[in-house]
């Protein structure tokens, strides 16, 4: 079988896409499955600060770290002292109030809000209310899937 010049010319496309497909495919190896969570059967973790229902952590199928669970702090209450880290962070306010502080700054965000800090921002939250404040917190990036 001999193979022209039109034939290897016809196979490039092919091969280019070769290099990018390896990554996603090995990522979907030991990639979170697709699933749904009853809410009421999360176990709850308490803390000196907070409650806390973790909800996943892994890879996604397309390689990012992801870490979701959902915290109720008491009024006055902080999960722990404003820090940062390398995965992005977003939080959806389900009742109460909180604070959050990005970089020094504080934002009152309100149930049915959304707070959001990216990469490497000092950051922290706190229930600015009078009753309990409930997020759910999304961290994806680097580290996401590793944190506590």
């Amino acid at each position: 079988m001999d193979i022209t010049r039109r034939d290897i010319y016809s196979l490039l496309p092919a091969l280019i896409a070769l290099p990018a497909a390896a990554p996603l495919m090995s990522a979907q190896q030991g990639a979170l499955p697709s699933a749904a969570f009853d809410f009421d059967k999360l176990p709850v973790e308490e803390s000196e600060h907070a409650q806390f229902r973790h909800i996943l952590k892994g890879k996604l199928a397309t390689g990012e770290s992801v870490e979701v669970h959902e915290s109720t702090l008491p009024p006055n209450g902080f999960p722990h002292a404003p820090h940062r880290h390398a995965h992005s962070e977003m939080w959806l306010v389900r009742e109460g109030t909180v604070q959050l502080t990005i970089n020094g700054t504080g934002h009152v965000v309100h149930a049915g809000g959304v707070g959001f800090v990216r990469s490497n921002e000092e950051h922290g939250i706190k229930n600015v209310g009078s009753g309990p404040a409930t997020y759910f917190v999304v961290a994806i990036g680097p580290g996401a899937d590793t944190q506590a």
